[in-house]
């Protein structure tokens, strides 16, 4: 590897990898160097605690969801329809790549306890504002006066992702992104406004199957 933090993001995408279709975080320091072939010493080194690996598998997690949510608000003007797409998207990928779900480890104060002090720094600045960046578009959508929904809405997408890998539910499921966000724009007051469509849902789908087909060609040609 040419520098520390390019291993770095191999480690991380090997122990990515090495997780995809876990429902807990079994993965140790250990694991990695069979997986990785490099040296014990070289990871304990880039991750000296079992914690700081957690941390940063949950960091690069935090920076995707970041990338697709600039992503989303690009390619959606209505506040509310990207609201939506971007938490659907979110759970697309994570059920199509069967992704570890963080959500399940983090945040835990007790964890970022445990972990140096760059990479807790790192993770509370990308968790901030991945959560200023909802509220953001939460606001946008329109205020509605009486609960908190930003923290509403932020403790459903947290159970929702879990409990929809739990379930082991399936990625091309139409009627799953719909209920999704029927519950989202109900949690936000907004039951009033329209949601996508079912058909919406369907053609947005099939834009993703192709999407996901050409990535699987191209990556076989590389």
């Amino acid at each position: 590897m040419s520098s520390w933090k390019q291993r770095e993001q191999y480690l991380v995408q090997v122990a990515q990898r090495c997780l995809q279709g876990h429902k807990t975080f079994d993965l140790y320091r250990s694991h990695l160097v069979n997986a990785s072939q490099i040296s014990k010493g070289t990871i304990y080194n880039h991750f000296t605690t079992e914690a700081d690996l957690i941390l940063a598998v949950s960091c690069c997690e935090y920076e995707y969801w970041l990338g697709l949510a600039k992503q989303d608000i690009k390619e959606h003007q209505d506040p509310l329809t990207c609201f939506l797409y971007h938490h659907c998207n979110r759970l697309y990928y994570t059920l199509s790549e069967k992704r570890f779900v963080v959500d399940r480890v983090m945040p835990n104060q007790d964890l970022l306890n445990q972990t140096n002090e760059l990479l807790r720094l790192r993770f509370e600045t990308l968790y901030e504002e991945y959560v200023s960046l909802n509220k953001r578009m939460i606001l946008d959508i329109g205020e509605v006066a009486g609960f908190d929904r930003v923290e509403l809405v932020m403790n459903y997408l947290r159970g929702a992702m879990i409990n929809s890998d739990d379930a082991d539910k399936h990625f091309g499921d139409v009627q799953l992104y719909y209920q999704f966000s029927y519950a989202l724009s109900q949690l936000m007051g907004h039951s009033d406004r329209r949601i996508p469509t079912k058909l919406a849902f369907a053609a947005w789908l099939s834009a993703k199957h192709r999407e996901k087909h050409q990535v699987t060609i191209i990556n076989s040609a590389a």
